[in-house]
């Protein structure tokens, strides 16, 4: 597996054991479709919350939220449909979380986590 691939899978671990820590409960992780992948999707109370994490490390290329543009943000909704589609029920109240990850080989990991960013 590439160092990138690693590094992306190390940040949705520790942004699910964010989100588990928080009170959410996580109901699915890296779901693909044709459009393209949901790094995670929990529940916050009646909540449907589609998490989007950014991993970097270190800020040397920028802070890792500055990766999630309008455009991203805009195919994660599409994602959030066709996941809610995908899994009947009720799905009356959703939204757009984006969590980003500072992971240095060595120190303290940073986790920067903005609710309802769409």
């Amino acid at each position: 597996m590439a160092a990138k691939d690693e590094l992306g899978r190390r940040g949705e671990k520790l942004a699910a054991d964010h989100l588990i820590a928080a009170g959410l409960e996580i109901v699915d992780r890296n779901w693909r479709c044709p459009q393209g992948e949901i790094d995670v999707v929990a529940t916050e109370g009646s909540e449907l919350v589609f998490v989007e994490v950014k991993t970097r490390t270190s800020v040397a290329f920028g802070h890792p939220l500055e990766a999630i543009t309008v455009r991203k943000l805009a195919r994660l909704r599409r994602l959030a449909a066709a996941w809610c589609e995908a899994h009947p029920g009720s799905h009356d109240r959703i939204r757009i979380d984006a969590i980003g990850i500072i992971a240095p080989t060595h120190g303290l990991v940073e986790i920067e986590h903005l609710r309802r960013v769409f």
